[in-house]
């Protein structure tokens, strides 16, 4: 159990950064590059390449490599369905967009 604990606390803290998490909503319509990350996010492309080592150290993003790009995804269902849930109880019901 304490491992369990250990992983979601884990989980939770590369959560917990504002930029991580907007990366992972955005991947949750889809796989997205370094690029329309940047545009999506009016972030530094150093800064989301940073934000996107951490999430796929974690293991919450995965890569996929077209020519000289790198398209990052969601890596698996539960990383999905954790943000589909956060988008549930902070965006659907607000008047501002997520």
């Amino acid at each position: 159990m304490q491992a369990n604990a250990q992983h979601a606390a884990a989980f939770l803290k590369t959560l917990a950064h504002e930029g991580r998490l907007m990366i992972l909503c955005h991947l949750g319509s889809g796989e997205k590059s370094v690029g329309e990350l940047e545009e999506l996010l009016s972030i530094r492309q150093a800064a989301v390449s940073q934000m996107l080592a951490r999430l796929r150290e974690e293991g919450l993003v995965q890569t996929r490599r077209d020519g000289k790009t790198i398209y990052y995804s969601l890596a698996d269902d539960n990383t999905n369905r954790v943000i589909g849930l956060l988008y549930d109880i902070f965006c659907a019901q607000s008047d501002e967009p997520c």
